[in-house]
């Protein structure tokens, strides 16, 4: 039995206008101090100024949230007593407000029992909003988290499908003025998101379409938004392919090369999306090794080739390679200026850690533990993989 999970979608230029529409007392937002400065807080404030709705600002979200941060600011939630919590900017600041909202209705529960095992038992006199800044991370529309362990250097991957939000605002003027950077760094973590959800163990046929769609979008598109910061077009398709390949995340879930990225986050703290977009060509090869069907059919659906088996999976994989040139994105670990001998020292964690990542066990290849230590020198060192 299979659960198709989304919360109401509201997308497309002005879409933000809706937020009116929605009846709150007290708002919590949930946010960045950067968002702040740049003036896009002020985007949704207005709106709720419009429609008579007081509002609180925790703008204490990092690029890596932790779990500090998340009983922070469920502690300013059970001081102002909100009835709306709007989780504003990228992933960081949505898992947050995800966390948020289930720990203030549920003071007794440690962040670390948040799990679709543990029944949540959440009121619905609360609404989650989330309103995504950057075209990523899918956060908007799944039920995962993703927090830092600053204690263990590991990211915990947490999530209740209670804990999805009411609506998603997906407008595409919080993405005009993003740097090249954070758009080709967060458009490569939307690319992963479909592949790994199309090919992966739990695919199905609810979110097949929705991944091949996704795929095109970026391929088609981040080369444009790269270059071109206001192609309005652009961003508007990159802003709608982050979350409907996040559709997947909740229903299809991901794989290795998230696995990966993970474990290189709690470490080296780097930018999840580059991350993501180093290791994504590498993982997708040892798919391409070892299962090579669905990699085969998605560049089939995608017009890269007629070919079955290894060679379409590699049409997959090229086309990938192709995107990252085309942004100037990194091809290894070791141009973003990793050290081999702290990377070789970190390599025993990383490997724990992303062995019991919960996004390999729906890997299409998950590897051995040999494997898996090849791979990641592979990523390092910017090597081919061949097994």
């Amino acid at each position: 039995m299979w659960f198709f999970r989304s919360p109401q979608i509201v997308f497309g230029p002005e879409s933000l206008d809706y937020l009116v529409e929605i009846p709150a007392r007290h708002a919590l937002i949930i946010t960045d101090a950067n968002l702040v400065q740049l003036g896009l807080v002020n985007l949704v404030t207005r709106k709720l100024d419009e429609a008579g709705v007081a509002y609180t600002l925790f703008p204490e979200v990092r690029a890596e949230p932790t779990l500090e941060l998340a009983l922070r600011g469920a502690e300013v939630a059970r001081e102002v007593k909100p009835d709306l919590i709007i989780g504003l900017g990228g992933g960081s600041a949505m898992d947050t407000a995800k966390t948020v909202r289930v720990l203030y209705e549920r003071p007794d529960l440690p962040v670390d029992g948040i799990s679709p095992l543990e029944p949540l038992n959440l009121s619905k006199d609360i609404r989650l909003i989330t309103i995504p800044t950057t075209s990523g991370t899918g956060a908007d529309v799944g039920w995962g988290v993703v927090l830092t362990d600053e204690v263990s250097h590991r990211k915990l991957v947490l999530g209740s499908p209670e804990g999805l939000a009411d609506f998603a605002i997906v407008d595409p003027v919080f993405t005009l003025d993003l740097p090249p950077a954070i758009t080709r760094d967060t458009g490569m973590d939307v690319l992963a998101h479909a592949i790994e959800c199309f090919v992966g163990a739990w695919r199905n046929d609810f979110t097949d379409g929705l991944m091949i769609k996704a795929t095109e979008l970026v391929l088609t598109y981040l080369p444009r938004a790269y270059k071109n910061p206001h192609d309005e077009e652009a961003r508007e398709h990159m802003h709608n392919a982050a979350t409907i390949a996040g559709l997947g995340l909740g229903n299809a879930q991901i794989g290795i090369c998230h696995s990966m990225a993970h474990a290189l986050g709690g470490m080296f703290h780097a930018p999840h999306g580059r991350l993501i977009g180093i290791c994504l060509p590498y993982t997708l090869e040892f798919a391409a090794n070892g299962m090579p069907d669905n990699l085969a059919a998605l560049a089939r659906y995608l017009g890269l080739t007629t070919a079955p088996g290894q060679e379409g999976a590699y049409a997959l994989v090229e086309a990938v390679r192709q995107l990252g040139r085309e942004t100037g994105h990194p091809r290894s670990l070791k141009e973003i200026g990793i050290g081999e001998r702290e990377f070789a020292e970190s390599l025993p964690t990383l490997l724990d850690n992303a062995s019991q990542d919960p996004c390999t066990i729906t890997s299409p290849r998950v590897p051995e533990s040999e494997e898996f230590n090849e791979l990641f020198w592979c990523v390092y060192h910017g090597k081919p993989v061949t097994f």
